[in-house]
């Protein structure tokens, strides 16, 4: 073609140039540069690297530069010009510019794109497991959100019913400008790890007649898990024989906590003997022995007599 032979022609000049200051010197040089060829080539400029390259918001950018090479003057210098703001997202050009010993000046250009492409970075207050007790209050501590494009804000989506056992999920969504979405959990678990509460009905300490028959009067039950209560109750009590006994009753709800609640029942004695024998009794005079007297109790140890008056004198008819 065309431009190529008018490279080579340039190239030969080039060639001969350089013999003729070798051999003549620079009065023949100029006499042939001047009279004889005129170089209107411009440099030919080669980008490196991507055209348009691509970097993320907030990060560095780093220019991979151009070269130029010249038909008559091999590599030549390039010079560069614009600048990119890789904190805000947009389109930005790097210019380049080469120009050879004889004034021939080249251009070219790389378009460089800040683009977003990171989510927010969300980040959950507190611990992102958290547990509360049923029936108890939940306080949300909420989260956090930072992005390469600035402030963000921070959605909180989700419930927690405390009054329900389970485990539930808060969602916290954060986007930016560029529509970018970052997502963060927090798991909320609602246990139950408290017992029953055991109302007694009644005393919880109470008397019963020895010999009687104890007839307990039971207890009420309340549990923030409204699910089946178990109770399970234990008596020790034998209201033929004095003492101190207990009544144990035991709560366990459908979480399998369990409560404990007593009872102290006493069996006592308060009844007095009841004679049996005769309390009129016929003796001659002189007699040494009146007669037996019995009493019958429901205390079944001794029961002593005492005899009230010192004197018994049996000395003649009557009482």
């Amino acid at each position: 073609s065309i431009s190529e032979r008018v490279a080579e022609i340039n190239a030969e000049l080039s060639a001969i140039q350089k013999a003729l200051v070798v051999i003549t010197g620079v009065g023949i040089l100029s006499a042939v540069t001047s009279d004889d060829y005129n170089d209107e080539t411009p440099p030919v400029i080669t980008v490196n690297g991507d055209n348009p390259a691509t970097v993320e918001l907030g990060s560095t950018y780093t220019d991979a530069g151009a070269t130029a090479m010249d038909a008559n003057h091999g590599s030549t210098p390039v010079t560069s010009s614009g600048t990119v703001d890789t904190t805000t997202v947009g389109s930005y050009t790097i210019n380049y510019l080469a120009t050879d010993l004889d004034g021939n000046t080249a251009t070219a250009s790389r378009t460089v794109n800040v683009v977003d492409t990171t989510a927010p970075n969300v980040v959950v207050t507190g611990s992102s497991t958290v547990t509360v007790e049923l029936g108890g209050t939940y306080t949300e501590s909420g989260a956090t959100a930072t992005d390469a494009s600035g402030a963000v804000s921070v959605v909180t989506t989700g419930t927690v019913n405390t009054d329900a056992l389970g485990s539930y999920t808060i969602t916290y969504t954060s986007t930016d400008a560029s529509g970018n979405v970052g997502t963060a959990t927090r798991t909320v678990n609602v246990t139950d790890t408290t017992g029953p509460t055991i109302n007694i009905v009644g005393a919880a300490t109470v008397s019963t007649e020895l010999g009687g028959t104890y007839t307990d009067a039971g207890v009420e039950l309340e549990d923030l898990d409204s699910r089946t209560i178990t109770l399970e109750t234990t008596s020790t009590v034998d209201s033929d024989t004095l003492g101190s006994y207990t009544v144990t009753y035991k709560a366990t709800d459908s979480s399998g906590n369990a409560s404990t609640a007593t009872r102290t029942v006493n069996v006592t004695d308060t009844t007095a003997p009841t004679f049996v024998s005769s309390s009129t009794f016929s003796v001659d005079e002189g007699a040494t022995a009146v007669g037996t007297v019995v009493a019958n109790d429901l205390d079944p140890r001794k029961i002593t007599f005492t005899i009230v008056s010192s004197v018994l004198a049996i000395t003649e008819d009557g009482v």
